[in-house]
């Protein structure tokens, strides 16, 4: 067997996603503005779920069962200026967890390659799904 040399494995694989995962939500579920959108959620599921995502398109193992990312936001108002907040979140996150600053810059460019699936400029491009409301929260002043 050769060495793989994908980024889930010069990451250090599972845990040290599951570690950046539980420092972000931590802070996103903080922030007056982007905590609103997980209000309900339970921050455990969410933390697997984004860390069993990032696995499967970064090399390792396909774990990921959940809905693509434009349908598991269709009806959620994620603006470029959330999506930014968002990633400088997730940069702090990785960067605490001690990942140096190459892999910490392929793990952004990886996140990013998401922003034109999620990201819609108002209400108006949004769908709902299920019994869910369309979630659109301004930036607190």
């Amino acid at each position: 067997m050769g060495i793989s040399n994908t980024l889930y494995d010069r990451l250090g694989g599972k845990p040290t996603l599951q570690r950046v995962h539980k420092v972000f939500y931590d802070k996103a579920f903080a922030h007056p503005w982007l905590g609103q959108y997980f209000q309900g959620r339970s921050q455990q599921l969410l933390e697997d779920q984004q860390t069993d995502f990032l696995t499967s398109i970064i090399g390792g193992p396909k774990l990921y069962m959940g809905r693509a990312p434009k349908f598991a936001h269709q009806h959620m108002v994620i603006t470029e200026e959330l999506f930014d907040l968002r990633q400088r979140l997730l940069g702090e996150s990785i960067s605490e967890c001690g990942v140096n600053d190459d892999l910490k810059d392929e793990w952004l460019a990886a996140d990013n390659a998401l922003r034109r699936a999620i990201v819609k400029k108002d209400a108006s491009e949004c769908t709902l799904q299920y019994n869910d409301e369309i979630l659109d929260f301004k930036k607190p002043h």
